[in-house]
């Protein structure tokens, strides 16, 4: 049996409790929600700014906000991107926190046109909505993706091996569309998620990454190997090269960056 909604003319406050509505576009202040009054819809700036959260209560509120409201967290670089738009843009890392952290445990490797596109905690559905704004726009002459651990660990919630493989190879398509070059990560080695201790991910970032390398393969895209470079024998990560066994330490970048130079050099060409 279909049913059949007349949304027109109902009241705001029925509107929320059905889903339908925003607290904001209903009028109502949800109390302790500082997101509350936040605009929505189609407005000339979707980014106010809020201090950043002080305790655990706090960030759950900032994350709800985040994917309900901001689910690519579009607003997290959009004035850097302002910023570099006039710059020449060699190579765009996209990815999850392993790219967001790389920049603060290495910073000399983003210069000279590399460019850190990372965003702790993200899946690949999050980062696909937005590689437009965060990548195509800043017209590089490639990206680099590196993606698939959050999906593992159910960040956003389920999804089956070929929707996040599929995102991948969105990102891909859509830089390969934009004249852009590509180069396909491996996701690295973890036996456990710190933040989602009831996965066991090993298996499914063998079977990810065998996908990758032969997309990457197939289609002539550079294929860098960080797991087969900080995995042990059983999947996890090598000991001294990660702080809670998924997140790299300076050390564990100093592997990748070798890989990473070796690969942007076999896509572009040495830099003149």
């Amino acid at each position: 049996m279909t049913i059949h909604f007349r949304l027109a003319g109902l009241a705001p406050a029925i509107l929320l409790a059905l889903g339908f509505a925003s607290p904001a576009q209903a009028g109502t202040q949800v109390p302790g929600d500082p997101h509350a009054a936040d605009p929505v819809g189609i407005v000339a700036d979707p980014c106010p700014a809020h201090p950043a959260p002080t305790d655990q209560a706090g960030w759950v509120t900032w994350n709800l906000h985040m994917l309900t409201r901001d689910f690519g967290q579009l607003c997290r670089y959009a004035e850097a991107n302002r910023a570099i738009a006039a710059q020449k843009v060699r190579v765009v890392f996209m990815g999850d926190s392993i790219t967001d952290n790389w920049i603060n445990a290495d910073p000399q490797f983003f210069t000279e046109g590399l460019v850190d596109r990372g965003i702790s905690g993200q899946t690949t559905a999050q980062m696909l909505v937005r590689f437009r704004q965060d990548v195509i726009a800043l017209k590089p002459q490639a990206v680099h993706i590196m993606a698939g651990t959050n999906d593992i660990a159910g960040n956003t919630g389920a999804a089956t091996m070929d929707t996040v493989f599929g995102n991948i190879q969105s990102m891909a398509e859509l830089a390969r569309a934009h004249g852009i070059k590509v180069i396909i990560a491996s996701i690295p080695p973890a036996a456990a998620f710190p933040w989602s201790p009831d996965k066991r991910p090993v298996p499914q970032i063998a079977e990810m990454n065998a996908r990758l390398a032969a997309y990457a393969r197939a289609n002539r895209f550079a294929f860098v190997d960080y797991h087969r470079a900080m995995a042990l024998a059983d999947g996890a990560m090598k000991p001294g090269l990660a702080s809670d066994g998924v997140h790299p330490t300076p050390a564990g970048y100093a592997v990748m960056r070798p890989l990473a130079l070796a690969a942007v050099t076999g896509t572009l060409g040495a830099q003149r």
